[in-house]
């Protein structure tokens, strides 16, 4: 077992999907500081977020709680990502990369969720 969340793969590739979706955000339209930029960043946070936090959790049902909040947050990006190409905010490369990312991110997700499923060490 990892001695960190920093060690999860899953958080891994969630973190550097956040920072690419950091960099990808800062050419949207000033107009959408308050509004899609926002929400992506927010949305891509949670993703990482969850996960550091679910790891510090005891419980089974704890842990795969704040997994399945970082499911639904990773589903929104996936929105996000193509509402922005559709707004023409993101050319096709940078859609393609980010949704690659979404795609590598989710199934690390689904890996470490059936490990915690399977680990009897951990408290129900």
């Amino acid at each position: 077992m990892s001695k960190t969340f920093r060690e999860v793969l899953a958080w891994q590739r969630a973190h550097a999907f956040v920072l690419r979706v950091y960099q990808v955000t800062r050419s949207f339209p000033r107009e959408e500081l308050f509004g899609l930029t926002s929400q992506f960043r927010r949305a891509a946070v949670s993703i990482e977020a969850n996960i550091a936090e679910g790891y510090g959790k005891v419980s089974r049902s704890d842990k795969l709680r704040f997994m399945n909040i970082s499911q639904g947050s990773l589903e929104e990006c996936r929105d996000y990502v193509i509402l922005s190409l559709d707004l023409g905010y993101m050319n096709e490369s940078t859609y393609a990369e980010l949704n690659a990312m979404i795609e590598e991110t989710s199934r690390f997700l689904h890996l470490y969720v059936n490990g915690i499923k399977n680990n009897s060490g951990i408290i129900d």
